[in-house]
């Protein structure tokens, strides 16, 4: 018997979400304001296996995913300033 090869189907990138649909949607719920609707910005950086492994390594070691500690980080580093 022969295998039929699988032919790949590209996937598309992932449409725009819409906070207001999205808080529609949880309407009732009491914490109707999610993570999705504050950070709306994405950065992407190259950096070492190493380095990632240290960074997950120490987020899990604080209870916190990688997001969360590179956002606190970066808060720090940068906070805003105020007049």
């Amino acid at each position: 018997m022969s295998h039929a090869r699988r032919k790949r189907i590209a996937i598309g990138a992932r449409p725009p979400t819409n906070p207001h649909a999205e808080a529609w949607i949880r309407q009732g719920d009491a914490d109707a304001l999610q993570k999705g609707d504050l950070y709306t910005a994405r950065l992407t950086l190259d950096i070492t296996p190493g380095l990632r492994a240290r960074i997950k390594v120490s987020a899990f070691t604080q209870g916190l995913t990688v997001a969360e500690l590179l956002r606190a980080l970066l808060e720090r580093e940068f906070p805003e300033h105020t007049s």
